[in-house]
């Protein structure tokens, strides 16, 4: 009786210490809680497999070696109808990879230009501005996708092509632009581009110390910039001017010479780019807005110019504000990218649809597209993260 009293009171004692402490009652319960999605997931895994054998489909990767048999327009790497699945997802991946890019940079720039434009005094500009904001950010994008598309389709055929300084051709086509050749010395301009940006890092901190000592600005933006072109551009004079321009000629038939860019592609990056660009604006705005205007009435009290106050005072801060939303909407442009499927425009979905057309593969397909968009997603936000938390207010 006294053995069986003593083990009840050490299992309370256990219990009442296990369950009793708050930290200890949550370490239990988030390892009850792994445990049991570990148990879910493997019980789908597990049936789905057993589902598929059961049908005579075959399941895993091994499709992705097999012949793909068809073509894709729009390539970086070489790439041929006698080319692996693989290779085709990888070709469509990276077509992903450019609009994001290129989507990114150009949303970058209207929508900061557009943010800061919406706040002038300039009443037509300024009600311009908000014109462009609530008619594009309240069209769905998918719509403006083929308005743009509409147009560049509608364009001359190739041989009326519109010129641009007889280097530059519009059509229904593309756009025909001039086209990079590199020699065998081309390795030097590289060289030089990175000892340019080295030099300018290593005067970027030179120029904050001598600010911090003597109070004297330094020019950096002229300098820099000087120091970015003429280095480069001295070792290409030197070398023998190791690269050159392929510039596209009008034949009698068709275009020769550069490389052409397809319509699907830039209606979609001009899509993307003003659709999200509406919203990064309002962003902008509103990181803007949430600054004191004691900040700006002090600048202008110490004799600063408008631009040099929302350069150096106004957006250092907003920018605290502005970040985080503004990392959204570079994630919501790379997955609206997947809406190329509607104009023809060969990317990563586009392409993985062909696939699992041929193949029948179906949840293999589906789970690369998830991957894809998940690396590319958290690869974003890395960066944001590094950068939002590079430019942090220190508080001293």
């Amino acid at each position: 009786m006294t053995q069986n009293n003593g083990t009840k009171i050490f299992f309370e004692i256990i219990t009442r210490r296990l369950w009793g402490e708050e930290r200890t009652r949550g370490i239990i319960l988030q390892i009850f809680l792994v445990f049991g999605l570990v148990l879910f997931f493997a019980f789908i895994i597990s049936n789905t497999i057993t589902n598929l054998q059961n049908a005579g489909l075959a399941s895993g990767y091994g499709f992705l070696g097999d012949t793909a048999s068809f073509d894709i327009n729009q390539r970086l790497i070489e790439y041929s109808s006698t080319s692996s699945y693989g290779r085709a997802i990888i070709v469509g991946g990276l077509n992903t990879i450019v609009v994001a890019v290129m989507g990114i940079l150009a949303a970058t720039l209207i929508g900061f230009l557009a943010g800061i434009l919406r706040l002038s005094g300039n009443f037509l500009i300024s009600r311009l501005i908000t014109m462009y904001v609530e008619f594009v950010r309240n069209v769905p994008v998918l719509l403006q996708i083929i308005f743009w598309w509409i147009i560049l389709i509608s364009l001359p055929k190739v041989r009326s092509s519109l010129s641009i300084g007889d280097s530059v051709f519009l059509n229904n086509r593309g756009v025909r632009l001039p086209s990079l050749i590199f020699e065998n010395n081309s390795l030097y301009i590289a060289a030089g581009i990175i000892i340019s940006v080295l030099l300018v890092y290593v005067l970027r901190l030179w120029a904050r110390k001598r600010q911090k000592d003597t109070g004297k600005p330094f020019p950096l933006g002229i300098a820099s910039l000087g120091i970015l072109i003429l280095i480069p551009l001295l070792i290409y004079f030197i070398a023998g001017e190791p690269i050159g321009l392929d510039k596209p000629t009008r034949g009698r038939f068709n275009l020769t010479g550069g490389f052409n860019v397809t319509p699907e592609l830039v209606a979609l990056w001009l899509a993307l780019s003003t659709y999200t660009a509406a919203f990064i604006s309002e962003i902008v705005r509103s990181g803007i807005l949430s600054v004191s205007k004691g900040q700006k009435e002090a600048a202008s009290a110490l004799g600063l110019r408008p631009g040099l106050t929302m350069r150096k005072i106004i957006l250092p801060q907003a920018l605290r504000v502005i970040i985080p939303p503004l990392t959204s909407q570079y994630l919501n442009l790379a997955k609206n990218s997947s809406l190329a499927v509607a104009i023809g425009y060969q990317d990563i979905v586009s392409i993985g649809d062909t696939v699992l057309n041929q193949s029948g593969q179906a949840l293999e397909v589906i789970s690369i597209f998830m991957i894809f968009y998940l690396s590319l997603s958290l690869m974003t936000s890395a960066l944001m993260n590094w950068y939002n938390k590079r430019i942090e207010l220190v508080e001293r």
